[in-house]
């Protein structure tokens, strides 16, 4: 019998970007991400597979291929939640949600910058390999969204 190591199965990495909030929030739409996101070869919108919500195709640098569906977004309250609804490897666990929030910064030494968090939550078959990785990737991820919004001032 093998024994499992006890593993938290939701993350959250944050990173408070100094570009105001109008300008990272233009940065978020699954479709676009690979403007900002260097892992990323191509985004698009795959057409015909929902009339309800967005479905957008990632294409990863590495070869990897993603449906991601778009399950929640607020233009009000700045967040975006999306799904993995297939992948290419298939992924080793059964299912993730991750959720983008991106606030102003009203005050203080970081006023006028964007308080962005990205949070991840797994099925309960996603080992702590797994879960280590999606916390090393949404880093970089949140690096390069700061790269492109600082840019694009």
């Amino acid at each position: 019998m093998t024994s499992r190591i006890p593993t938290s199965t939701s993350i959250t990495e944050s990173s408070v970007i100094a570009a105001p909030l109008a300008q990272v929030w233009h940065l978020i739409k699954l479709q676009d991400f690979h403007h900002f996101w260097t892992k990323l070869d191509k985004s698009h919108h795959i057409k015909g597979v929902s009339h309800e919500t967005d479905v957008v195709k990632w294409t990863f640098k590495d070869g990897t291929e993603q449906e991601v569906k778009q399950e929640e977004h607020s233009s009000i309250d700045h967040f975006i939640t999306y799904s993995v609804i297939s992948s290419t490897p298939a992924l080793t666990y059964s299912s993730i949600i991750s959720t983008i929030r991106c606030y102003a910064v009203t005050t203080g030494p970081s006023q006028g910058s964007t308080f962005v968090q990205w949070s991840a939550h797994f099925s309960s078959d996603a080992d702590a390999g797994v879960i280590e990785d999606a916390k090393f990737k949404r880093k970089e991820a949140l690096a390069d969204l700061a790269h492109a919004a600082v840019g694009n001032k």
